[in-house]
């Protein structure tokens, strides 16, 4: 099932930070986290998930992807503190 999503992932708690956009969260953050995605993440080790959003449209959501993009880390941080203030990854519980 497709459903448009902006997603945040991490190295470790407060660690190195990716904001993405996808219409297939679990597929998305699977191809992360088994380092199937060449680039940023896969150099980096991002493979927790710690956050993401789901929106009616994919225009919308990368309009809040753009917009989280230009934002300062510590806002960023605070997005993700609102509902996971522990950092755990939150991929095993969408399964």
């Amino acid at each position: 099932m497709k459903q448009p999503c902006v997603y945040m992932l991490a190295s470790r708690p407060n660690g190195t930070l990716y904001v993405g956009v996808t219409s297939q969260l679990l597929q998305r953050v699977f191809q992360h986290r088994t380092g199937s995605v060449a680039g940023f993440t896969h150099r980096c080790g991002v493979k927790m998930l710690v956050w993401f959003e789901m929106h009616d449209n994919m225009e919308n959501a990368i309009g809040r992807e753009k917009a989280i993009k230009k934002w300062r880390r510590q806002w960023k941080v605070a997005l993700i503190e609102q509902t996971n203030s522990s950092w755990v990854d939150l991929f095993e519980d969408l399964l």
